[in-house]
């Protein structure tokens, strides 16, 4: 591998070296299929449930619109990463520019924080569809579903606006190694020339917030369905109840226990690979599975499924 020559030279490189998973040729080879193979399945599965809500009039509802538009938001999360982590599979140098990570930086942490918003809102629409039904349409109109949906990625995308900027202005010394497969701020910070305090205080205190914020909002939402539905006197109305929130709590469930173990242990410093790994979990893993996850318990998308050809049940999940 040609690393070992740009490390021996990095003050000719123009970016950063993203090491990524290190492994002889053949592993990279290996890795670089199983990646395009989990990318095309993402966009697949992600891409059906998208067709699907457009064509069919009977997924023309809110939670469905919602669930649409996350799963559009997940095809340009996985976006945001995996395509360049294929491009270093295949190359020795490993190199990106300057403005391309700092670029994948911005889009990888705003679309991060766009589904953090995204799956409260979500939750959101099951409190009002669970705890108020016959007030439901009146309450979770058109107009409001599209004004949450455009406050999310507004909100998602101006967040980390300002950080970005002022990080991308600091000088980088030394290797410019970054021993992860994106552009992450802990490696990032940890190569500036000079310690910059004040930009480390607004990301410790700008990063957690789109990630507190939403959870404890879907833990509210939740809290007040739980306390609804436990006074359904029908067990059947019980679970009916639970099984339209089964789902997305799943969901929930995949991303925010993988975020949480990344951000919120007690030690920010976690070794190379762990990071690498629980990253991948909650950026390529979860928005693979969540298209499997939804076409599976929804009963309209099962419904759906059973009125297709074969090859789109595949790709809806079946």
């Amino acid at each position: 591998m040609k690393i070992s020559n740009s490390l021996s030279n990095s003050s000719t490189i123009t970016g950063f070296i993203l090491l990524g998973f290190p492994c002889p040729r053949e592993g990279q080879i290996l890795l670089f299929v199983l990646f395009s193979v989990v990318y095309l399945l993402t966009l697949m599965g992600n891409g059906s449930i998208i067709c699907a809500v457009r064509w069919d009039q009977r997924l023309h509802t809110p939670m469905y619109i919602l669930l649409a538009n996350f799963s559009f938001l997940e095809i340009c999360y996985v976006t945001s990463t995996v395509p360049n982590m294929l491009a270093n599979f295949l190359s020795d140098a490993k190199v990106i520019s300057f403005s391309g990570c700092f670029l994948q930086f911005y889009f990888f942490f705003s679309l991060g924080s766009t589904e953090c918003f995204f799956l409260a809102i979500m939750a959101f629409d099951r409190y009002l569809a669970i705890c108020w039904p016959l007030h439901y349409p009146t309450l979770m109109t058109g107009r409001l579903c599209t004004n949450l949906v455009v406050s999310c990625w507004v909100l998602g995308f101006l967040w980390f606006l300002i950080p970005i900027i002022i990080t991308s202005q600091m000088s980088f010394c030394g290797s410019r190694i970054i021993d992860h497969f994106l552009c992450d701020p802990g490696p990032l910070m940890s190569l500036t020339c000079r310690k910059a305090p004040m930009v480390e205080l607004v990301f410790s205190m700008l990063s957690p917030l789109p990630l507190i914020i939403p959870f404890l909002c879907i833990m509210c939402s939740y809290a007040l369905v739980l306390r609804a539905v436990l006074k359904v006197p029908s067990a059947a109305g019980r679970r009916k109840a639970f099984s339209t929130c089964g789902s997305h709590l799943a969901v929930v469930s995949l991303f925010y226990g993988s975020v949480l173990v990344m951000y919120g242990s007690p030690t920010t410093d976690h070794e190379a690979g762990t990071q690498k790994i629980v990253t991948l979990f909650y950026s390529v893993v979860t928005p693979l599975l969540n298209p499997v996850i939804y076409s599976l318990r929804n009963k309209e998308m099962k419904k759906l499924r059973a009125n297709l050809p074969h090859k789109e049940k595949k790709a809806l999940g079946n």
